[in-house]
Protein backbone atom coordinates (compact mmCIF):
# COMPACT_ATOMS: atom_id res chain seq x y z
CA UNK A 1 0.00 0.00 0.00
CA UNK A 2 1.19 3.53 -0.84
CA UNK A 3 0.14 7.15 -0.26
CA UNK A 4 0.74 8.73 -3.66
CA UNK A 5 3.41 11.06 -2.24
CA UNK A 6 6.45 10.62 -4.48
CA UNK A 7 9.69 10.14 -2.54
CA UNK A 8 12.14 10.34 -5.40
CA UNK A 9 12.46 10.50 -9.16
CA UNK A 10 14.67 7.71 -10.46
CA UNK A 11 16.23 7.02 -13.85
CA UNK A 12 15.85 3.88 -15.95
CA UNK A 13 19.26 2.22 -16.36
CA UNK A 14 18.16 -0.82 -18.33
CA UNK A 15 14.97 -2.51 -19.43
CA UNK A 16 14.57 -5.86 -21.16
CA UNK A 17 14.71 -9.62 -20.95
CA UNK A 18 16.96 -11.11 -18.28
CA UNK A 19 16.94 -14.87 -17.71
CA UNK A 20 13.54 -15.39 -19.28
CA UNK A 21 11.77 -12.51 -17.49
CA UNK A 22 11.42 -8.80 -18.10
CA UNK A 23 13.46 -6.74 -15.67
CA UNK A 24 13.70 -3.02 -15.03
CA UNK A 25 16.78 -1.52 -13.39
CA UNK A 26 16.41 1.95 -11.87
CA UNK A 27 19.07 4.26 -10.47
CA UNK A 28 17.70 5.97 -7.37
CA UNK A 29 18.61 7.75 -4.16
CA UNK A 30 16.08 5.50 -2.37
CA UNK A 31 18.62 2.71 -2.31
CA UNK A 32 20.16 2.41 1.17
CA UNK A 33 20.89 -0.17 3.85
CA UNK A 34 17.21 -0.29 4.77
CA UNK A 35 16.12 -1.57 1.35
CA UNK A 36 15.27 -5.28 1.31
CA UNK A 37 14.86 -7.93 -1.33
CA UNK A 38 11.17 -8.64 -1.91
CA UNK A 39 9.91 -5.24 -0.78
CA UNK A 40 7.44 -3.29 -2.87
CA UNK A 41 8.20 -0.05 -4.67
CA UNK A 42 5.70 1.88 -6.78
CA UNK A 43 7.26 2.78 -10.14
CA UNK A 44 5.09 5.34 -11.94
CA UNK A 45 2.23 4.04 -9.83
CA UNK A 46 2.75 0.32 -10.50
CA UNK A 47 3.61 -1.84 -7.49
CA UNK A 48 6.74 -3.87 -8.29
CA UNK A 49 8.97 -6.19 -6.25
CA UNK A 50 12.68 -5.61 -5.67
CA UNK A 51 14.65 -8.68 -6.80
CA UNK A 52 18.16 -7.20 -6.73
CA UNK A 53 19.90 -4.04 -5.60
CA UNK A 54 23.29 -2.42 -5.17
CA UNK A 55 24.39 0.90 -3.66
CA UNK A 56 23.11 2.96 -6.60
CA UNK A 57 20.19 1.09 -8.15
CA UNK A 58 17.55 -1.59 -7.75
CA UNK A 59 16.01 -4.12 -10.13
CA UNK A 60 12.40 -5.28 -10.35
CA UNK A 61 10.64 -7.99 -12.34
CA UNK A 62 7.80 -6.79 -14.57
CA UNK A 63 5.04 -9.30 -15.35
CA UNK A 64 3.36 -9.60 -18.78
CA UNK A 65 0.12 -8.29 -17.23
CA UNK A 66 1.88 -5.15 -15.97
CA UNK A 67 3.53 -4.59 -19.35
CA UNK A 68 0.16 -4.84 -21.07
CA UNK A 69 -1.91 -2.72 -18.67
CA UNK A 70 0.51 0.12 -17.88
CA UNK A 71 2.94 2.45 -19.62
CA UNK A 72 5.90 0.41 -18.34
CA UNK A 73 6.07 -1.58 -21.57
CA UNK A 74 7.26 1.57 -23.36
CA UNK A 75 10.06 2.38 -20.89
CA UNK A 76 13.29 3.75 -22.32
CA UNK A 77 16.81 3.99 -20.92
CA UNK A 78 17.40 7.34 -19.11
CA UNK A 79 13.66 7.90 -18.71
CA UNK A 80 12.63 9.49 -15.39
CA UNK A 81 10.19 7.57 -13.18
CA UNK A 82 8.27 8.40 -9.99
CA UNK A 83 9.19 6.22 -7.01
CA UNK A 84 7.55 5.55 -3.65
CA UNK A 85 8.38 2.86 -1.11
CA UNK A 86 5.54 1.04 0.63
CA UNK A 87 3.67 2.75 3.46
CA UNK A 88 4.60 1.97 7.06
CA UNK A 89 1.69 1.78 9.50
CA UNK A 90 3.38 4.52 11.55
CA UNK A 91 3.63 6.93 8.57
CA UNK A 92 1.43 9.96 8.01
CA UNK A 93 -1.13 9.43 5.26
CA UNK A 94 -0.49 12.70 3.46
CA UNK A 95 -2.04 11.64 0.15
CA UNK A 96 -4.63 8.85 -0.12
CA UNK A 97 -4.56 5.05 -0.03
CA UNK A 98 -3.00 3.81 -3.26
CA UNK A 99 -2.66 0.08 -4.00
CA UNK A 100 -0.21 0.29 -6.89
CA UNK A 101 -2.63 -1.63 -9.13
CA UNK A 102 -3.08 0.45 -12.28
CA UNK A 103 -6.63 0.61 -13.69
CA UNK A 104 -5.87 2.05 -17.10
CA UNK A 105 -3.65 4.29 -19.20
CA UNK A 106 -4.83 7.88 -19.83
CA UNK A 107 -3.72 10.42 -22.43
CA UNK A 108 -2.86 14.06 -21.75
CA UNK A 109 -5.19 16.11 -23.93
CA UNK A 110 -4.31 19.57 -22.67
CA UNK A 111 -1.76 21.26 -20.43
CA UNK A 112 -1.97 24.94 -19.52
CA UNK A 113 -1.14 27.43 -16.78
CA UNK A 114 -3.83 28.50 -14.32
CA UNK A 115 -2.34 31.19 -12.07
CA UNK A 116 0.24 29.42 -9.86
CA UNK A 117 -0.78 25.90 -10.98
CA UNK A 118 -0.56 23.83 -14.13
CA UNK A 119 -3.81 22.21 -15.23
CA UNK A 120 -3.82 18.86 -17.00
CA UNK A 121 -6.80 17.42 -18.86
CA UNK A 122 -6.85 13.66 -19.48
CA UNK A 123 -8.99 11.26 -21.48
CA UNK A 124 -9.62 7.80 -20.04
CA UNK A 125 -11.31 4.58 -21.23
CA UNK A 126 -15.07 4.53 -20.66
CA UNK A 127 -15.01 1.62 -18.18
CA UNK A 128 -13.19 3.66 -15.49
CA UNK A 129 -15.09 6.95 -15.73
CA UNK A 130 -17.65 5.84 -13.09
CA UNK A 131 -14.87 5.82 -10.47
CA UNK A 132 -13.62 9.35 -11.16
CA UNK A 133 -15.56 12.04 -9.32
CA UNK A 134 -15.02 15.76 -8.80
CA UNK A 135 -13.01 16.50 -5.63
CA UNK A 136 -12.20 12.81 -5.30
CA UNK A 137 -8.70 11.35 -5.24
CA UNK A 138 -6.80 9.84 -8.15
CA UNK A 139 -3.25 8.57 -8.68
CA UNK A 140 -1.53 9.69 -11.88
CA UNK A 141 1.78 7.88 -12.46
CA UNK A 142 1.66 7.20 -8.73
CA UNK A 143 1.04 10.84 -7.72
CA UNK A 144 -1.89 11.52 -5.39
CA UNK A 145 -3.96 14.34 -6.87
CA UNK A 146 -7.46 15.80 -6.53
CA UNK A 147 -9.89 15.63 -9.43
CA UNK A 148 -10.99 19.16 -10.36
CA UNK A 149 -13.53 18.30 -13.05
CA UNK A 150 -14.94 15.04 -14.42
CA UNK A 151 -17.22 14.91 -17.45
CA UNK A 152 -17.69 12.11 -19.95
CA UNK A 153 -14.34 10.47 -20.66
CA UNK A 154 -12.39 13.54 -19.53
CA UNK A 155 -11.11 14.71 -16.17
CA UNK A 156 -8.71 17.42 -15.03
CA UNK A 157 -6.33 18.12 -12.16
CA UNK A 158 -4.37 21.16 -11.00
CA UNK A 159 -0.73 20.62 -10.05
CA UNK A 160 1.08 23.06 -7.77
CA UNK A 161 4.73 24.03 -8.48
CA UNK A 162 6.15 21.77 -5.74
CA UNK A 163 4.43 18.65 -7.09
CA UNK A 164 5.40 19.58 -10.62
CA UNK A 165 9.08 20.02 -9.81
CA UNK A 166 9.38 16.88 -7.65
CA UNK A 167 7.73 14.45 -10.09
CA UNK A 168 7.81 13.47 -13.75
CA UNK A 169 4.82 15.71 -14.46
CA UNK A 170 7.25 18.56 -15.09
CA UNK A 171 8.05 16.96 -18.47
CA UNK A 172 4.58 15.56 -19.16
CA UNK A 173 3.23 17.13 -22.36
CA UNK A 174 0.11 16.86 -24.50
CA UNK A 175 -0.14 13.43 -26.08
CA UNK A 176 1.81 11.70 -23.28
CA UNK A 177 0.36 8.59 -21.65
CA UNK A 178 0.19 8.05 -17.89
CA UNK A 179 -0.86 5.30 -15.48
CA UNK A 180 -4.16 5.84 -13.68
CA UNK A 181 -5.37 4.30 -10.43
CA UNK A 182 -8.83 5.38 -9.31
CA UNK A 183 -9.86 5.65 -5.68
CA UNK A 184 -10.19 2.26 -3.94
CA UNK A 185 -13.28 3.39 -2.01
CA UNK A 186 -15.43 3.82 -5.11
CA UNK A 187 -14.71 0.33 -6.38
CA UNK A 188 -15.45 -1.33 -3.03
CA UNK A 189 -18.68 0.65 -2.53
CA UNK A 190 -19.91 -0.40 -5.96
CA UNK A 191 -19.02 -4.03 -5.31
CA UNK A 192 -20.88 -4.10 -1.99
CA UNK A 193 -24.10 -2.50 -3.25
CA UNK A 194 -26.77 -5.24 -3.57
CA UNK A 195 -29.18 -5.85 -6.45
CA UNK A 196 -27.14 -4.47 -9.34
CA UNK A 197 -29.19 -4.56 -12.52
CA UNK A 198 -29.55 -2.59 -15.72
CA UNK A 199 -32.90 -1.05 -14.75
CA UNK A 200 -31.62 0.65 -11.60
CA UNK A 201 -27.99 1.06 -12.45
CA UNK A 202 -26.35 4.31 -13.47
CA UNK A 203 -22.58 4.31 -13.73
CA UNK A 204 -22.48 1.06 -11.73
CA UNK A 205 -24.44 2.37 -8.72
CA UNK A 206 -27.88 1.02 -7.69
CA UNK A 207 -30.10 4.10 -7.52
CA UNK A 208 -33.00 2.35 -5.75
CA UNK A 209 -30.68 1.19 -2.97
CA UNK A 210 -29.24 4.69 -2.52
CA UNK A 211 -32.73 6.26 -2.43
CA UNK A 212 -34.07 3.77 0.14
CA UNK A 213 -31.13 4.41 2.41
CA UNK A 214 -31.35 8.20 2.29
CA UNK A 215 -28.41 8.90 -0.02
CA UNK A 216 -30.56 10.50 -2.75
Amino acid sequence: MFTGLIESVGTVRSFGQQGGSTQLQIASSLVNDDLQLGESIAVNGACLTVVQWDKNSFTVDVSPETLQCTTLGAMKVNQAVNLERALRLSDRLGGHLVSGHVDCVATVKRRYRDQNAIRFEFSVPAHVTRYIVEKGSIAIDGISLTVNTAEGDMFSVAVIPHSLEKTTLIDCREGAQVNIETDLLGRYVERLLPGQNEKTEKGGVNLDFLAKNGFL
